[in-house]
């Protein structure tokens, strides 16, 4: 009998998944807008400085609150991977087709996080740093290992962090044997391998390897989400695990050892952002499904996570962009005697919106666009 076996399927859909999912889809909408920008032109040291500067990336070494999103994201893709197996298994799919449909999506995956970064340059780039393009490798390798022990999963990630931590700190290549100093590091390397040109982008392609662990942990807590349980006690293992992460992440950090540095996802980020995200997790599924708090609140997130590819493809290619040039007319004139900054708040408020409104109107008419 597989792991899988061992699951009893949910009388009833875990909400708090679909709304962690939806959650992040929508704060990275928020992102398309402009708004973040926007509040960050507002200056002064004041609570909407702070908010600001936690919805936008730390330039290096340190974590901020935007710097946990492609983590959320990563994570929920492998919570979400034990239930779509279930789904399929339970609608009589072979075990050759559901690897038929992994391998598509991945490669589908790969395809449109490589090609969003074509539209505006008009040419082929070879740059694969998008949450798309990452997804595509640690989401077939965590599909790949779905049936395997708990132990052999840990295992198996915490290896492939020693392993990308090691080959940084002991790369050979003069110019980029500094593992821990932007554009001189491995990942700056492998950068200028793949795209052919020289310092191409701070964020590294090679982050795959070591995010890898994300959507593998994600999978463990779908698998637990999934069995038999008490609720509580599920909770308290995903508020353990997260603790724990937070202290192995920080403490290698503050001991020096390695930094937490999201731009080239080093050992010690991949476990501080991942003690957030359990912690975050644990957090949405007591409120929601164990105390059935926020039910219809958490709706309108979940609305945004039955179609996250689709908005995420939209304000990539340009969506919100086109909405923002749309409706700048508008607000211009409505609210151009506040300042062009009280103006351009609005218009991003109101792409968000309208952003929002497409996935409700694909939502309220059973359009759900997967890959």
């Amino acid at each position: 009998m597989t792991n899988s076996d061992q699951f009893i399927q949910p009388q009833e859909r875990i909400l708090s998944v679909d709304f962690f999912r939806g959650l992040t889809m929508f704060l990275l909408i928020g992102e398309s807008t402009m708004l973040y920008e926007h509040l960050n032109e507002f200056g002064g040291t004041g609570i909407v400085h702070f908010f600001a500067t936690q919805l936008s990336h730390h330039e290096w070494n340190g974590l901020r609150f935007w710097d946990l999103i492609q983590p959320f994201f990563m994570t929920i893709v492998g919570v979400a991977i034990p239930f779509a197996v279930a789904n399929r298994k339970k609608k009589g799919d072979s075990d050759s087709k559901i690897l038929q449909h992994a391998l598509k999506r991945s490669l589908l995956l790969l395809f449109f996080g490589w090609a969003v970064y074509c539209i505006g340059p008009g040419k082929i780039v070879w740059r694969f740093q998008n949450v798309l393009a990452q997804l595509s490798v640690t989401y077939i390798v965590a599909f790949l290992i779905l049936n395997k022990s708990t132990r052999f999963q840990l295992s198996f990630t915490l290896l492939i962090l020693l392993f990308i931590d090691l080959a940084y700190r002991f790369f050979p290549v003069e110019g980029f044997n500094q593992p821990w100093v932007p554009y001189k590091n491995l990942g700056a390397w492998f950068n200028q391998l793949v795209e052919g040109t020289d310092k191409t982008s701070i964020w590294a392609t090679l982050n795959f390897v070591s995010t890898t662990a994300h959507t593998v942990w994600g999978v463990l807590a779908g698998k637990l989400l999934m069995s038999a349980k008490p609720a509580m006690e599920k909770v308290k293992i995903l508020v353990i695990a997260g603790v724990i992460a937070l202290a192995v992440g920080f403490g290698l950090d503050w001991l020096g050892i390695t930094p937490v540095i999201k731009k080239i996802a080093t050992s010690s980020f991949v476990f501080a952002s991942a003690g957030w995200t359990m912690l975050a997790l644990a957090f949405s599924y007591w409120l929601i499904d164990v105390r059935k708090y926020f039910i219809e609140g958490a709706k309108f997130f979940i609305i945004v996570g039955m179609n996250c590819i689709a908005i995420y493809l939209f304000f990539e290619v340009g969506g919100a962009s086109l909405l923002y040039k749309i409706f700048t007319p508008f607000t211009t004139s409505l609210l151009g005697w506040a300042g062009s900054l009280t103006a351009g708040t609005a218009t991003s408020i109101i792409v968000w919106a309208a952003q929002w409104y497409m996935c409700y109107w694909l939502y309220k008419n059973k359009l759900f666009i997967k890959i």
